[in-house]
């Protein structure tokens, strides 16, 4: 930490000034929400989609399709959408360094703007290939904005609220989800008449977003040390910030321009051989595969299964999964609400531990229920517990860290590899854990605690509390443990090569 003078007056809190908090609601309400939609739009209705699927078929050949056919063509719709994540977030470096964090935000509603329309007319055109097609542009868009939003929304707040900020990921995200559950129901969209507008409903958040977002400001962080624009950067925070006086914040950004400018510009492979920033790194990697291999698309994949085995009807686990999306925003609103007071490695260690938990008693119930045939309500239990869990610490909280131990020299480099780990253990859940349920049954969970447990003593070990602090400060506390020394406020830029250890200029250009 820094130290003050005597009696200088401790630094602004930041408040949540309109500028801010609509620029917020701009920009995760057409990204965020926008990925979570397009999680769940087709799983409810999958039915009626599959009956298309034939239907079209019929139409072209005279056939119904064989069973394997529709099962290859229903698993590509499915899974492209984490290819497609895959694909975009290897691109959001470029993007966010080119374009900017907001350009690249505003460019990316094009992947979500054209399959909206190519899914509405999919139905008239008499072709699924446009929805399969549409699944994979929507997953670009997703692994665009899964990695370009939070690396907006942390370098917009102010550090007392950073924490706020950096959940509006996932809270967007699952309530995004949400309303895709509900729109889902055979009442309202998810029949052979609606569901097309009920896919089309993907575009409105993107054109909401591409006629808002342009009157809010850029980073201040990327203008000043990127774009080198004190100026505009200096009018950004005071819209944002609401008061005149924001010299106290762009002496910070000074500090942690001049702190990273024997780094360069460090891309991937840079990343991966840089020792300033290596615990930083495999922080992030083991934060993303934790919250993907922890076991909650295998909740999800394995739901309506243990509701049918506690007795209830296929009719109603619809409304069932919509009851764990109320569980799920509701446990998500009280992780942004508190992250700032409990801070972030209480919220995650709190998360895994329910997590670990429910995946044992889950076990045992799914083993037990066939003798103990009360145990099988047990087990819906621990579903619901095992969201509530996911959602205080696992899901909501890495936005917020993966943001936060990184400088701006590396932040894209960084996300880019945040997001393709994401993506990567996204799709090899959802491709291998079907396989692993039917040969080992109920005792998969097991693996998931395990998971949980040695993601939570990771955590514990390595991952400092972040709370309150400046982004370089946070890079001193991980320099101890990287071995390097980070220069002090008000040391010269060229003594930074006596600490950190240089790299030549052609190896750090992005």
């Amino acid at each position: 930490m820094e130290k003050k003078e005597p009696g200088t007056p401790p630094p602004r809190e930041g408040r949540l000034q309109p500028t801010l908090v609509l620029a917020t609601l701009s920009a995760a309400f057409g990204s965020a929400f926008e990925y979570g939609y397009n999680i769940a739009v087709v799983n409810t209705p999958h039915k009626v989609l599959k009956s298309f699927y034939n239907e079209t078929f019929f139409e072209r050949h005279g056939t119904f399709m064989d069973e394997k056919v529709m099962l290859l063509l229903w698993s590509c719709t499915v899974s492209v959408f984490p290819l497609g994540g895959l694909v975009g977030s290897l691109v959001v470096g470029l993007l966010v360094d080119r374009c900017g964090r907001k350009g690249t935000l505003l460019i990316n509603n094009v992947f979500a703007i054209i399959p909206a329309i190519l899914m509405g007319v999919s139905k008239v055109a008499k072709a699924f290939e446009l929805i399969i097609f549409s699944r994979v542009m929507l997953g670009v868009c997703a692994g665009i904005s899964y990695s370009a939003l939070p690396m907006y929304l942390g370098e917009l707040a102010p550090k007392n609220l950073r924490g706020t900020l950096g959940t509006m990921t996932e809270v967007f995200v699952i309530m995004g989800v949400f309303l895709a559950q509900i729109f889902s129901l055979q009442a309202i969209l998810g029949n052979p008449t609606g569901w097309p507008v009920l896919l089309a409903i993907t575009g409105v958040p993107a054109l909401f977003q591409l006629l808002s977002l342009p009157f809010f400001p850029e980073s201040p962080r990327y203008t000043l040390i990127q774009k080198r624009d004190e100026e505009t950067a200096q009018q950004a925070l005071r819209r944002l910030r609401g008061w005149a006086d924001v010299e106290d914040e762009m002496e910070e950004m000074r500090v942690e321009d001049q702190a990273e400018q024997a780094e360069g510009r460090l891309s991937v492979l840079n990343l991966f051989t840089f020792r300033p920033v290596r615990w930083q790194l495999i922080s992030i990697i083991v934060l993303m595969a934790g919250q993907q291999l922890s076991g909650i698309n295998a909740i999800n994949y394995y739901a309506d299964t243990i509701y049918a085995s506690a007795g209830v009807a296929a009719t109603h686990s619809q409304y069932i999964t919509v009851g764990v999306g109320v569980v799920n925003i509701l446990m998500t609103v009280i992780s942004a609400s508190t992250v700032e007071r409990l801070g972030r490695r209480r919220l995650l260690l709190v998360g895994y531990g329910i997590c670990g938990s429910a995946c044992l008693v889950l076990t045992l119930a799914l083993l037990f229920q066939s003798a103990v045939a009360e145990l099988s309500y047990l087990s819906v239990i621990c579903v619901f517990a095992y969201i509530a869990g996911h959602s205080i610490g696992p899901s909501p909280v890495p936005s917020v860290v993966r943001t936060e131990i990184f400088l701006q020299s590396s932040r894209p480099a960084a996300f880019l590899v945040d997001g393709a780990v994401h993506w990567l253990t996204n799709f090899i859940v959802g491709f291998v854990f079907p396989s692993i349920q039917e040969v080992i049954g109920a005792y998969s969970f097991i693996i998931f605690a395990g998971i949980c447990l040695l993601t939570a003593v990771y955590i514990y070990e390595v991952i400092p509390e972040t709370k309150g602090r400046t982004f370089v400060e946070i890079n001193r506390i991980f320099a101890k443990r990287n071995k390097v020394e980070i220069p002090e406020k008000g040391e010269e830029v060229t003594d930074a090569g006596r600490h950190l250890p240089s790299l030549p200029a052609k190896e750090t250009s992005f």
